[in-house]
Order: C-alpha cells, then structure tokens, then sequence
C-alpha cells in the first residue's frame, strides 16, 4: 500500500527545533519517520522518496550502535553526536552509503537508519544512477545511490538542501509492523526496525 505525501513545508534549521520527535530516542522518532519525504536536488536533479522502513539505533547503550559506550567518539561516528534532525553517512562494507537521521538531544548519540523509501519523484534519476529500472529504493545502500546521497552530506542539516525531510501524515498504527533489525550481530531480535506492512519496498523479512 502506497503512503501520501503532504504538501511541502516550510522549515527553520535545524530541523529538531520545528519537529520535537527528532529531539527524542531513535526508538520513538523511528516509526514517526514513516510517511515522510527524503528530497534530494544533488546535481540540481530532484529526487523524492516517502520512507516506509527504518530502523532504530539508540545509542551508548546498545551494543549494536555505531556510537556504543565501549566505543570511542571517532570522525566516523561523530555525526551520531549531533543534533536531532542531522544526517549521519557512514560507508558499508566499503562500498555502500546509508542514512541515518540522528536524534536526541546534541552531544548524546542515537540515530535512525532509514532503510526503504517509496520512490515518488525523479524516479528516470534514480534509473540512471542505479542503472536500473527496478529495486531502486529497497534498502539503504540502494536509496543512498538512487538519491545521490554520499559522505560528503554527513553532518548535514536536514531542513536546508541539497539532502531535505519534509513532514508527511502519520501511518496508522495498524500499518505499521515491528521485527528485530537486519545484518548486525549483536542485540538483533531488538524490535527496533519499523515497516509499513506489505509494501513492495520492504523487501527484508518481516518478522
């Protein structure tokens, strides 16, 4: 089932000032973010996908976090510390860029991964940098490429562009499913991955 998007808004930077959820746990804003956009006008081409899988990492306390207490604050993880409503970049396995919408509060670390967006505008962009015409936008390594997204946007504010989130309408809590999170060894039956149920784009195991 496809999500609606709203019409654009106007937002200040930063962005956690304009939307409180970005200010609280990755465990809270992770199922909020379903249902809003991630625009990209990287190379003045836009692009435009409504996010419909995440996945939350909550910081010091979770072993499967980036920024857990038995690591120290490094340049790879320091976007993690920033502001809720920031990009945090970081490469996979050498080759893959996935996003993450930091959240909480400045200095305290926790993130959500977005894993999935339905792709709405821009779509022959997404074809052509994906060299593809399908599974643009199913999984984080994927949607990064299709948006154009790369470290060079780490760090950055998500209410300015090229890389922007707007605002969209809540999923209703019965579309929304919960599992364990995906390709990481330590604390995964967590349920902290959220889906809309039965969208084409979520294409890991749901359960």
């Amino acid at each position: 089932m496809g999500v609606a998007t709203s019409p654009e808004a106007v937002v200040a930077s930063p962005l956690g000032s304009v939307w409180p959820f970005l200010n609280r746990s990755a465990a809270v804003a992770a199922p909020r973010l379903l249902g809003c956009t991630l625009v990209s006008t990287v190379g003045g081409r836009e692009t435009r996908g409504v996010i419909v899988e995440t996945e939350a990492y909550s910081g010091r306390d979770d072993p499967a976090s980036h920024a857990h207490a038995s690591k120290r604050r490094t340049p790879r993880n320091d976007a993690m510390f920033g502001q809720g409503g920031t990009l945090y970049v970081y490469i996979s396995y050498g080759i893959h860029h996935c996003v993450n919408v930091v959240t909480g509060a400045d200095g305290d670390p926790a993130a959500v991964l977005i894993r999935a967006l339905e792709p709405r505008v821009g779509v022959d962009v997404m074809q052509e940098r994906r060299g593809r015409d399908t599974d643009l936008c199913n999984g984080p390594g994927r949607l990064s490429q299709a948006l154009g997204i790369t470290m060079r946007h780490n760090h950055h504010d998500l209410a300015l562009p090229p890389i922007r989130l707007l605002p969209g309408p809540s999923v209703d809590q019965a579309e929304v499913g919960t599992s364990g999170r995906i390709g990481v060894s330590r604390a995964a039956d967590w349920p902290l991955r959220f889906f809309v149920k039965g969208h084409p784009a979520v294409k890991a195991p749901r359960l």
